[in-house]
């Protein structure tokens, strides 16, 4: 059964920093890429990032390009999203999945969702 236990989310302030975690099991992770996703409040769920099975390419959508860095570990079975210079747009709740396409083709994943960890942005 493939699940996602996705971890790090908090209130922060603009302009601060968060690490979130997700921890991938079900399956064998080291062969797919892996994404995050966030979803707003009213709003469709948005592909954030994407990494390639080996951790060697990785792709941004516009809104978090250089602040935004995503990261894994294979023997680990965990993906990471490092988080910078936050914006309160940035809120939503943050789910990690396997893609079922590559970058630009869609945004369907491969798989349910976790609980996500909800990240809200905020003075």
């Amino acid at each position: 059964q493939v699940q996602f236990v996705e971890s790090g989310g908090g209130l922060v302030q603009p302009g601060g920093s968060l690490t979130l975690s997700c921890a991938a099991s079900g399956f064998t992770f080291s062969m797919y890429a892996m994404s995050w996703y966030r979803q707003a409040p009213g709003k469709e769920r948005e592909l954030v990032a994407r990494i390639s099975s080996t951790g060697g390419n990785t792709n941004y959508v516009d809104s978090v390009k250089g602040r935004f860095t995503i990261s894994r570990n294979n023997a680990k079975k965990v993906v990471y999203l490092q988080m910078n210079s936050l914006k309160p747009e940035d809120t939503a709740v943050y789910y990690c999945n396997a893609p079922r396409w590559g970058w630009g083709q869609g945004t369907a994943a491969l798989w349910g969702w976790g609980q996500g960890t909800q990240v809200t942005v905020s003075s």
